[in-house]
């Protein structure tokens, strides 16, 4: 598989009055198109931190982000926003949705953007609702939907379109053990369908176990990289003993 994301010397410091907080220092990593990296680490570890930097969400202190061949650390505000609307979704823990509009409408909303005519976007978003299961689903709005269907609405308006990278944030937080098993199953079956690569942020083992790479992050470093099946499943076990 080809490389679709490289980051070179990654560095994010905060500065809290005169103290100095390195969330990331000095991070290296390639992503490949069409794999399902999951970011694993406790709360602080800097997890969320290193998606917001790929994701251009947060400019880097020091080091390079290359999406697609393209320098994100270097563009503007205006630049990023429009790289992110051609080759980007999002996925958040608290759904994100507008509370006045219909699921149909919150998945169509995206494609406003891509100058898309109403019927079409309408179109589109029908199609990928009835393939999160959520056909019957379309004219109700987030107050009366379940946590999991807002989620299930949240990943149809992240794959509308078919971006190319999806970036998932605890994306199962807020969801039970069933629904998170469901939600975990349906991403893997959607990026895989087509081959689209997707970056997940997550302090869960069981969730971290549908990845096909698992990159464990502590205080701001990486501390190691799960390449196999058998390492991600002895790498959680080794985590669940300690």
């Amino acid at each position: 598989m080809t490389t679709i994301i490289e980051i070179k010397g990654l560095k994010k410091v905060y500065h809290m009055g005169t103290e100095k907080v390195e969330a990331l220092k000095a991070i290296n990593l390639k992503i490949k198109k069409g794999e399902c990296c999951c970011i694993l680490g406790t709360s602080g570890s800097g997890k969320s931190t290193l998606l917001n930097m790929i994701a251009g969400l947060e400019k880097p202190t020091a080091g390079e982000i290359v999406i697609k061949g393209q320098h994100i650390e270097k563009m503007n505000e205006e630049q990023v926003t429009r790289f992110r609307q051609q080759h980007v979704g999002f996925v958040f823990q608290s759904y994100n949705l507008l509370p006045n509009l219909t699921a149909l409408e919150n998945v169509a909303m995206p494609m406003i953007f891509g100058g898309l005519h109403k019927k079409k976007r309408h179109h589109e978003a029908k199609r990928m609702l009835t393939a999160v299961g959520l056909g019957d689903r379309l004219d109700h709005r987030p107050s009366q939907m379940s946590g999991g269907q807002q989620q299930r609405v949240s990943i149809a308006r992240a794959f509308v379109g078919t971006p190319e990278i999806v970036f998932a944030d605890e994306a199962t937080g807020n969801l039970d053990t069933k629904t998170t098993i469901e939600v975990m199953e349906l991403f893997t079956e959607m990026i895989h369908k087509n081959h689209q690569t997707l970056i997940m942020v997550t302090h869960d083992m069981e969730t971290a176990v549908y990845a096909d790479r698992v990159i464990h992050v502590r205080d701001g470093l990486i501390e190691r990289i799960d390449e196999t099946r058998d390492d991600i499943l002895k790498g959680l076990n080794m985590k669940q003993e300690a």
